[in-house]
């Protein structure tokens, strides 16, 4: 579960979407601090810019006034009880004073940036204030920390403090420059003592650049620092377990008896819950809750309670076993084309068994009048015998007499607002046994209805699941809630399924505003993430003119107007940025257009970016090439040879890393590039092109694993894929393009194409998305004319939700719809086209298919 996600489905009900905008809705700004509300003073500008509310002082000539684009930057943090008086502080103080600041607006996204799972890179940010020069930051410090004393907040992680208030300092950029990073990617940057633009890191600790000299000033800020240690306790720390904005989970050794211990670290003001609970507010809660509970053997045992330097800790005896949802990819019968009957029923008695020492348990901690308030499949600890079960993590429990709602939970065991006290258990129960079998429960947090059709689905594939067993934790999730027939439309019943998804889509557009046209992952959030392929605008007109649909002419607008030009730091690739932008307006019709931001890439340093397809030379060479092909300009063919080239020399080097620790697949791996060098050998018949393919494909290989019964998946060493785009199905695609341009490929990659398709045709995937779900393996299975393309189809059906009456699907983490391409209704639509619809062009950028005749012609 990526944590990540979860601020973003607070502000609206069926799309992820920024935290500033409210449910009600998507145009109405959220609540602001009065000092946001001020009006801007004479000689400054005032921009939203993110979360932030920037003022800037104007010069002379009435532009931004200049100064550093680097330097010594101040933060403040502040809690929700102190936030405004901090912010009114200081703007009186950095008006007068010409010193350039920002500040969070409003109290809602304060919140949100110190909730539990927010990034810890920005934890704890209220202002940032750009000084001058050293001499300006010592004297604000002085002056503005004079200000702010007694003024608390939570301890910002990437800084160092000034004294004990809220005022912190960390050296990085001031102006939005970027370079691309060691990955490929663009990131924010600074220069280094050479002058060399390199990434501004910002890990969730201090550091000052190698270049940089600590001011004296600060020096005793930094050993005040480095004297809170570990090292006086009766614990011995061995791994981290777990990270959040409130704190660490940590396993170790008690150095007095050798037992093993869970140490949970809690921030002050940090880690907040929907309530407003810090993290140490619930890490208290925990203590008590764990010790009414004590002795029933279904909880740990609380050790110890101590406070390091501002820190709250909790120990707590270790729970042999492993959670619950570790299960899933070693028992769950699915995960297979073919399950076994037999292995079936089994799995069926024993997550029957299970759920039923949960509820025990549940009981059992209910008799001791404690509601768990946090019940999933993460905080339920199986035993080594793996039948018993404990319960963990009970920092959302309350006493059963408060009767209250639930305020930190599971998306997919969230109970509705009409839950409270042990209803708040009993729903995730429901959802329990629901999830025990098809792990998608996070479904009902757009539709609770949508618990009936699992239900369904769950008993044809599992027949001896008890109906009472279903219907009973049906009526429990969908209580107070009717019980409606879907109006959608199945997958398979194209054309209607087509024009049901395209009408959705185009329900769901917001052109009046600027960030995004279309709903999608929250990935569109981030720089010139609307715009893209895969998460953007360009995505879902790509896929709208693939299979056939009218032309969105307002949309086309949208995103000619939102290129001129692009928003800086846009990135340059094909999938994440501009290079995919012009590849879709030129296929418009928008020529001009692509051409100037094909321009505009190649007056940055494109040569340095990344190999893959996503974002880096894979991509952007294909779409250098045909727009070559298309415009006849030999500039974008030598460019695209350049592009060739780069990736050849890359494929010479040797391999720096193991394989388990590359990344593989179309989008990042090395299958992307050798999709291009194919490409490229199409149109010039050189031999090394293809030789180079060949390298770059086995690369990819060396990071898939067979699992039983054939299938073969990228393996990360933690978990293996089957996906289209970091998964196997993707390298699947390439490596058919190879196989078609060899006489003589050999059995090895004969095996893997087999392995591969065998691995596109298990009975269950998690998420229904083109890139990370089965619609890529749908793309796949249509492309190879695999007979088990039907079943695939179907199973789609099971994501399948309804938006204004429409058929429309969940996105990435599935708490909310998406229409995008990457991981949305658009991505579905796209590969239904091409696996229904012979008469359509539905098919992934540069992945024709199969059998066309090659383009090559002699090599220049």
């Amino acid at each position: 579960m990526d944590k990540r996600y979860e601020v973003y489905a607070l502000a609206d009900r069926h799309f992820y979407e920024t935290p500033d905008r409210l449910s009600a809705g998507v145009t109405e700004a959220a609540p602001q601090y009065g000092t946001a509300r001020r009006e801007v003073p004479g000689g400054w500008d005032a921009s939203r810019i993110g979360d932030w509310l920037a003022l800037t002082p104007l010069g002379p000539d009435g532009a931004l006034a200049p100064g550093p684009a680097q330097g010594w930057k101040i933060h403040a943090s502040a809690t929700r009880a102190n936030a405004e008086r901090i912010a009114a502080i200081v703007w009186d103080y950095c008006v007068p004073r010409r010193i350039a600041f920002k500040f969070v607006p409003g109290p809602h996204l304060l919140h949100l940036r110190n909730t539990k799972y927010a990034g810890r890179d920005t934890s704890g940010k209220f202002v940032t204030i750009y000084p001058a020069d050293e001499e300006q930051l010592h004297t604000v410090l002085r002056e503005l920390g004079k200000l702010l004393e007694g003024c608390e907040g939570p301890y910002i992680l990437t800084d160092l403090r000034w004294y004990d208030g809220p005022l912190y300092v960390r050296y990085g950029a001031f102006a939005r420059t970027f370079v691309v990073d060691e990955r490929g990617s663009l990131v924010p940057a600074v220069r280094d003592g050479a002058g060399k633009l390199i990434p501004d890191r910002r890990a969730p600790s201090f550091q000052v650049p190698e270049w940089v000299t600590l001011p004296a000033f600060l020096e005793p800020h930094l050993a005040a620092r480095n004297t809170t240690t570990v090292g006086d306790l009766p614990y011995r720390i061995e791994k981290a377990l777990h990270f959040s904005n409130g704190g660490g989970v940590y396993s170790g050794t008690d150095t007095r008896d050798g037992s093993k211990v869970v140490l949970k670290e809690g921030r002050p003001h940090a880690g907040l819950a929907a309530d407003g609970a810090d993290a140490i507010s619930r890490l208290e809660r925990e203590k008590y809750a764990l010790e009414q509970v004590a002795g029933t053997g279904v909880v740990p045992e609380v050790r110890d309670w101590f406070t390091l330097g501002d820190h709250r800790f909790l120990v707590m005896d270790f729970l042999e076993g492993r959670p619950l949802n570790s299960f899933f990819a070693e028992r769950h019968p699915l995960l297979t084309p073919d399950p076994d009957p037999k292995a079936v029923a089994d799995y069926t008695a024993w997550a029957v068994r299970i759920h039923g020492a949960v509820e025990r348990a549940v009981a059992a901690v209910h008799a001791r009048g404690i509601v768990f308030n946090d019940l999933h499949v993460f905080n339920i600890m199986v035993g080594p015998d793996e039948e018993s079960v404990s319960l963990l993590d009970f920092e959302a429990a309350a006493p059963v007499s408060e009767n209250g709602r639930q305020v930190v939970a599971h998306p997919g065991f969230f109970a509705p607002p009409d839950r409270t006290g042990i209803d708040v258990d009993r729903y995730a129960l429901a959802c329990l046994r629901l999830a025990l079998f098809l792990p998608v429960t996070t479904l009902f947090v757009v539709d609770r209805g949508k618990a009936a059709h699992l239900a369904e689905v769950i008993s044809r594939q599992f027949p001896d699941v008890p109906r009472e067993f279903l219907d009973e934790a049906v009526a429990e999730i969908t209580r107070e809630t009717p019980v409606r027939a879907p109006s959608y439309v199945e997958p398979g019943d194209w054309p209607f399924s087509r024009d049901s998804m395209v009408k959705a889509i185009l329900a769901s557009a917001t052109p009046e505003r600027e960030d995004r046209l279309f709903p999608g992952d929250i990935a569109q959030f981030s720089d010139g993430g609307g715009l893209g392929l895969a998460h953007g605008a360009a995505g879902v007109l790509y896929a709208l003119d693939a299979i056939g649909a009218d032309r969105y002419e307002e949309g086309e607008r949208w995103l000619l107007a939102r290129t001129a030009p692009p928003p800086r730091g846009t990135p340059l690739g094909l999938y994440d940025g501009l290079a995919g932008v012009a590849h879709v307006l030129e296929r418009l019709g928008h020529r001009q257009r692509a051409l100037d931001l094909v321009a505009s890439i190649l007056a940055e340093r494109w040569q340095n970016l990344s190999s893959d397809l996503h974002g880096g030379l894979a991509g952007l060479g294909l779409a250098l090439g045909d727009l070559a092909r298309t415009t006849g300009e030999p500039e974008l063919r030598d460019r695209a040879a350049e592009a060739a080239d780069i990736l050849v020399r890359r494929l010479a080097e040797p391999v720096p890393d193991t394989p388990r620790r590359r990344r593989a697949g179309l989008l990042r791996g090395a299958s992307g590039a050798a999709l291009f060098l194919l490409r490229q050998y199409e149109r010039t018949g050189e031999q090394r092109l293809l030789a180079a393919a060949e390298v770059a494909l086995r690369r990819d290989l060396e990071c898939c694993a067979t699992r039983e019964g054939g299938a073969m998946e990228v393996d990360e060493g933690w978990r293996t894929l089957p996906y289209l785009g970091d998964g196997s199905a993707g390298i699947g695609m390439v490596l058919d393009d190879y196989l078609a341009q060899v006489d003589d490929p050999g059995e090895e990659f004969v095996h893997a194409r087999d392995g591969i398709l065998t691995a596109a045709t298990c009975r269950f995937y998690v998420q229904p998305g083109l890139f990370q779900g089965r619609a890529g393996l749908i793309l796949h299975l249509a492309r190879t004319g695999d007979a088990r393309l039907a079943e695939q189809i179907a199973g789609l059906g099971w994501f399948a939700m309804d938006y204004q009456g429409q058929l429309a699907f969940p996105g990435h983490q599935m708490m909310r719809l998406s229409m995008d391409l990457g991981t949305g209704t658009a991505g579905c639509l796209l590969a239904l086209g091409a696996a229904l619809d012979s008469g359509t062009h539905a098919r992934l950028p540069f992945l024709p298919p199969l059998g066309r005749p090659p383009q090559h012609g002699p090599a220049n």
